[in-house]
């Protein structure tokens, strides 16, 4: 019988595999030297080429198709709660550690620590997202275990090492460890004052305080860490505990994992719903002080839900400039089809203020010690936590469009798409969802000279676009007022809006600067994407946005 060829495929694009994410990121380039114009970024060129690399695009392929296991007992009937994860999940893992993406501000390593170790996360958030929140806790819990100066001499240098090691053995067997959080339970959510596990006094060692805690924690993320910060009441009210999975001599604490979470992305990571069943913590800080304890901490993840929302950004960006380069459609390259180009440049500016203002905040980490700088890292954390993450979900479906079907489908190289689109809710939710974010901005004016600090933020700008002057001339009064409860989503976009455009006018072209401004602040832009006026420099932006 003959055979019939039915058709030849062609007109698909290749996948954007085997490219250097940093080298290609001009934004990303810019914003480094202008916030940290001496920093090495010997250590982010070699990441970058690891995480556009086939070999790790595939291990964040199968970690996300092999999704963890929970295993509550072994088959004699011990119960051992332990997750189990694909080899490339540990591979994964084990390169976001070796990078120090969990512990290089607090290894005292080089200049503009936070600067670089933020740069390196938005990297790797390209190439694989949700193995990032045990990296992202342990950088968050480790200057808060300072508290108990004890466990912090033991736990510390652990903490910071490039070492990592999956194993459920003792601290003192491992070359690094990772550690997490457990706050939320079902009946609070973000309202962690209504929780209602509790911890007993258990005597003295060499730890200080030790306790027995009884609860559960209704999302406890990346249960196989080696350590946790709980919240928990004690007789002196909510009070901060570090729980070990593995106690000092070698016994299994009781932390039961009753289930996994099945999530709508994040799918990689191992998020759980855990009791406590008499397990032993001691106590970190002052008893009663464990509300401030975690605001200090959810600062620090804040700013990596704002980095991990920017880097998600640049890689849906990225894929979609790939894949119109190389379709056609209606006798020309999609991205020479005048509607596509205008979706692109409109993404490109979004994806490029993200960056902006996320390394922009990770810069007052690294300076708090100046007032200016103290006073903007609580500024900016809840208002790029908030507008940027507000932003994502946005973005990804209409980069998503700009592939058509073949964005929506989850296999091949352009189905990472659909893995980022399902990705970008979750930094919108954790860690305080746009709500509790602009309760926080209100709390932070309400403390320092806000008004002042920014002001002196948009000075430079001053003069070089008649919208941006407008807005910035506008806000002194409302920040002064403390805006009422009910506008204080519109106080933190405007405040967003403003801070971005400003950074743009000192690291972006001129185009980019005038194009972001005449859209988000001069109005000259619709409600959606692909809405830039016909003006715009088109030619400028995406070229400056293109990952090749």
């Amino acid at each position: 019988m003959a055979e019939y060829a039915t058709h030849e495929v062609f007109n698909q694009p290749q996948p954007l595999v085997d490219y250097d994410l940093f080298a290609t990121n001009r934004p990303l380039r810019d914003a480094l030297r202008f916030n940290a114009p001496q920093l090495d970024t010997a250590p982010l060129q070699a990441l970058g080429r690891l995480a556009g690399s086939a070999e790790y695009q595939q291990h964040a392929r199968l970690a996300n198709v092999h999704t963890p296991e929970l295993h509550t007992h072994d088959r004699f009937g011990h119960r051992i709660d332990e997750v189990e994860f694909h080899p490339s999940y540990h591979a994964l893992m084990k390169a976001a550690v070796a990078a120090g993406l969990h512990g290089t501000p607090w290894a005292g390593e080089g200049a503009s620590p936070h600067v670089l170790r933020a740069a390196g996360f938005m990297l790797f958030t390209e190439l694989e997202p949700s193995i990032l929140c045990p990296i992202s806790m342990t950088y968050a819990v480790t200057p808060a275990l300072r508290s108990n100066a004890a466990v912090y001499r033991d736990w510390g240098p652990k903490l910071t090492s490039r070492g990592y090691d999956p194993r459920l053995v003792p601290w003192r067997d491992k070359p690094g460890v990772t550690m997490g959080m457990g706050m939320t339970e079902k009946q609070g959510g973000s309202d962690v004052r209504a929780n209602t596990t509790h911890a007993e006094p258990d005597g003295n060692d060499d730890w200080g305080a030790r306790y027995r805690v009884t609860g559960h924690k209704w999302f406890f993320s990346a249960p196989m860490c080696d350590a946790f910060l709980v919240l928990a009441q004690t007789a002196s009210g909510l009070s901060c505990l570090f729980l070990p999975r593995v106690l000092p001599d070698g016994s299994r604490n009781a932390l039961r994992i009753q289930r996994l979470k099945d999530k709508l992305g994040n799918k990689a990571n191992a998020s759980s719903e855990v009791e406590f069943q008499g397990a032993t913590a001691w106590l970190v800080g002052e008893e009663g002080r464990g509300v401030p304890q975690i605001l200090e901490m959810g600062t620090m993840t804040r700013l990596d839900c704002a980095l991990g929302t920017s880097g998600l950004m640049r890689q849906a960006l990225s894929i979609a400039l790939n894949h119109t380069e190389q379709r056609s459609a209606f006798g020309k390259k999609l991205i020479e089809q005048p509607l596509m180009r205008n979706v692109l440049a409109d993404l490109a500016l979004e994806s490029e203020a993200a960056t902006a203002l996320a390394l922009r905040l990770a810069r007052a980490f690294d300076q708090r010690g100046d007032a200016h700088e103290a006073v903007m890292a609580r500024l900016l954390t809840p208002i790029a936590k908030f507008w940027i993450c507000k932003r994502g979900s946005h973005f990804a479906q209409e980069a998503m469009e700009c592939l058509g079907g073949n964005g929506y489908v989850e296999e091949g190289g352009e189905g990472i798409m659909a893995r980022i689109y399902r990705e970008m809710p979750l930094n919108s939710i954790w860690e305080g969802a746009g709500n509790i974010m602009a309760l926080d901005l209100l709390r932070a004016l309400r403390k320092a000279d806000a008004a002042a600090a920014l002001a002196q933020e948009l000075a430079p700008a001053k003069g070089m676009h008649a919208a941006l002057d407008r807005l910035a001339a506008s806000l002194p009064a409302r920040v002064e007022e403390m805006a009422t409860e009910i506008e204080a989503r519109r106080l933190a976009q405007d405040v967003a809006l403003a801070v971005q455009a400003a950074l743009l006018a000192q690291q972006a072209p001129g185009e980019v600067f005038a194009a972001f401004c005449d859209s988000r602040l001069a109005g000259n832009w619709g409600q959606a994407f692909g809405t830039l006026s016909a003006g715009s420099a088109f030619d400028t932006i995406l070229a400056r946005a293109t990952p090749h």
